[in-house]
């Protein structure tokens, strides 16, 4: 996957279902790395291993974005894997 987005970096918040997943594919399919975050880790396995078929690049990370300490655990993960992009 190429596009207009190759080289960036996003964090999707609630990517495990609904407008969050929808968000995680669209974006990777532009081309975004995109780390997942959600509390479901089993959807976002499932949503890895759909983003990486198509060709993009996902990481899962496993999240209550309602506790500080996390989300920002989350932020560092994200930093740590892609870089800021």
């Amino acid at each position: 996957m190429t596009s207009r987005l190759t080289g960036t970096v996003a964090i999707i918040t609630g990517a495990s279902s609904g407008i969050g997943h929808a968000t995680a594919l669209e974006l990777a399919g532009q081309g975004a790395s995109v780390a997942l975050v959600a509390r479901r880790q089993d959807r976002l396995d499932e949503l890895v291993a759909e983003i990486a078929k198509a060709g993009g690049t996902a990481l899962a990370i496993p999240t209550d974005i309602s506790k500080r300490t996390q989300a920002e655990a989350a932020v560092t993960k994200t930093i740590e894997a892609f870089g800021n992009g």
